[in-house]
Formats: structure tokens, sequence, C-alpha cells
């Protein structure tokens, strides 16, 4: 069932996002070599708690996992890109690290996920990177009333053909507000002017995710995470999105956009936010 929002609700949302926009950002801050994934969960967990927020993934038990999930944010490195199961694995120099986070705060859910790369970034690694930052920009970009669902699809294949990356359509987009997944689903690979016709009050989770070299994935022995079938890099960029009379509405944009791909004067990736 597809649930158009009130522009009141949209600023619940929005009020989520915000919250979401900040704990990804401090994520990207911590990120660093030595770090554990599973201080970074913790550290999460207590942020959530303090702002009496509720995760949605915690106990969540979709039929492809392998019981509950036990964790408040997903961390999947390198080769993993979905899904990822926070584990007592130390951050490296030059890994890559996705952080896709949903919360729920009085009823109203906001969902979001970033890239970065861990100490000193291989170009290809910051390629991939901006390729799904370009690749959910263009997807907001056409994210207005009148447009189509496949529009949505069609932009983020484009950006990925561009960049030379397969498209996998067995995990993409969702609607999302009073629970994490609602309809409908948004595939990151489709052809523009067909499906839903967009309409204000419709709100969206948009995340492309690509994998360097093959569109088919493989799961961990833990039933969750989800990596390339190839042992290829990946990244994930996703924001929640509000259809409106004007422009689109970012309801998840951090205060300082795309640090995952600014390199400093040493030609090394900052994971921290300006």
């Amino acid at each position: 069932m597809i649930e158009l929002k009130t522009p009141a609700e949209i600023q619940r949302m929005h009020v989520t996002g915000r919250f979401v926009a900040e704990v990804l950002s401090e994520v990207g801050r911590l990120a660093d070599v030595g770090v554990n994934l599973l201080d970074l969960e913790h550290h999460v967990r207590g942020m959530i708690k303090r702002r009496g927020a509720e995760s949605c993934y915690w106990d969540y038990a979709p039929s492809f996992g392998r019981g509950p999930f036990r964790n408040v944010i997903c961390l999947s490195v390198n080769d993993a890109v979905l899904h990822g199961l926070p584990h007592d694995y130390t951050l490296r120099d030059g890994d890559v690290l996705s952080a896709d986070l949903a919360v729920s705060i009085d009823g109203w859910v906001a969902d979001s996920a970033r890239t970065v790369v861990v100490g000193t970034a291989a170009e290809e690694d910051l390629r991939i990177i901006r390729a799904t930052e370009e690749a959910l920009e263009a997807a907001i970009e056409v994210a207005r009333p009148g447009n189509r669902l496949g529009d949505i699809s069609a932009a983020i294949w484009a950006v990925a053909h561009d960049h030379g990356y397969p498209v996998n359509t067995e995990f993409g987009g969702h609607g999302i507000g009073r629970t994490m997944h609602e309809g409908p689903h948004v595939s990151n690979k489709g052809r523009a002017g067909r499906g839903l016709t967009l309409r204000p009050g419709l709100t969206l989770a948009l995340e492309p995710w690509f994998a360097r070299t093959t569109d088919r994935i493989v799961y961990d022995p833990d039933g969750w995470t989800i990596r390339s079938a190839d042992g290829s890099r990946t990244a994930h960029s996703e924001h929640t999105v509000a259809i409106t009379e004007d422009a689109p509405l970012v309801l998840t944009r951090r205060e300082s956009e795309n640090p995952a791909t600014r390199a400093d004067s040493a030609g090394r990736l900052s994971a921290k936010d300006a």
C-alpha cells in the first residue's frame, strides 16, 4: 500500500532525517584506521538512545535474513555492500566502509547510507563512490510530480552505465514513512516513462549501490551481509526524499554533503566531515 504524506507528516519525517544525517556524519568522522566495527555500532546505539529514537534494524527479520538483526546500523566493508552485520573487525588503511541507518522518531522513519574510505584512498574506490552519489543526485532531480517511477530507475542506471558499472536489481529503493519499507519498490535499473506516476506526498528511500565488476551477489554465512559475487569493491549511497509540489525535498541531507569524495592536499580521502 502506498501512503501519501501530508506536509506536516513530511516535516516530522524531516526531524528524523536530520538525526539520521547527524549519526552518519558522526560515523564518517569516527571511521579511521584501527577502529573496530563493534565500537562504531555501540557508539551509534548510544546516540539513538540519547535521542529517544528507535532503531528500525533491531529485531528486523525479513525473509532473506537469518534470524532477527540484532544491531542498529549496517556496516559493510570493501566487497560487502548491503546489510553488513557489525562484527569484530578492525578497519585498515584503504578499507571502503558503507554505513546504512534507519531510525524512527515519534513514529516516523528516515533511512540513509553513505560510503567512505578509511585512510589512504585508491582512485578506483573514489570513482565508484562518486558514481553512486552522482546516481543518487540524478534520481533525486527527477523525483518530481508528473514524472514516473521508471524515470528514477532510468536516471540511476544511466549514471552506472556511463561509469561502466553493472546494476543489480534484486535490492533497490523503497517507499518509507511510518515503517522502514513501504511501497513502491524502486529498482536501480528501469525504463523512463514507465511505472507509477509520482505525486506530492510520496516519500521514497532512493539507494543506488554498485559493485565494480559484477551485478551478482552472495551472502556471508551470517545470513545478512551481502557481497559482490566476484569480490570486487562496492559503494552505496542513499537518501530519504519527499516529492513535493515544488523541488524534491531531501530529508536526510548532511550538512557537509559528499565528504567521502573530497581528497585533501596529500591525496588522501578525508572520512571526516568539515
